[in-house]
């Protein structure tokens, strides 16, 4: 199964193409810029608590049969939060302490 590789930014709105190497995303593929996971975010995942890491990049060139972005293309749904700015500033003042790993 293949990640969505979700359009993007869940804070910002920022657009996030299957290139874009500013993306990251958490284990559950919940999708943030890198500007808003550092400043905003502080490396907490307003939805389950956990870390980010970059999201990697679909290849654009089909070099195996099937796999490419072509082949298996990108969610198209925009994804927004669920949660407020306030809460989840106080969500990530509350554990950004504690090391992703950790939590």
């Amino acid at each position: 199964m293949a990640l969505d590789l979700r359009p993007n930014c869940e804070w910002c709105d920022k657009d996030l193409p299957p290139q874009a190497t500013e993306a990251r995303i958490c284990s559950y593929e919940c999708t943030f810029c890198a500007d808003c996971v550092e400043k905003r975010l502080r490396n907490v995942c307003p939805n389950c608590g956990g870390g980010f890491v970059c999201r990697p990049i679909r290849p654009a060139t089909e070099w195996r049969p099937g796999l490419s972005v072509a082949k298996r293309p990108p969610s198209a749904k925009r994804v927004h939060l669920s949660y407020s700015h306030e809460d989840i500033a106080a969500h990530a003042t509350r554990i950004a302490h504690i090391p992703p790993e950790q939590r």
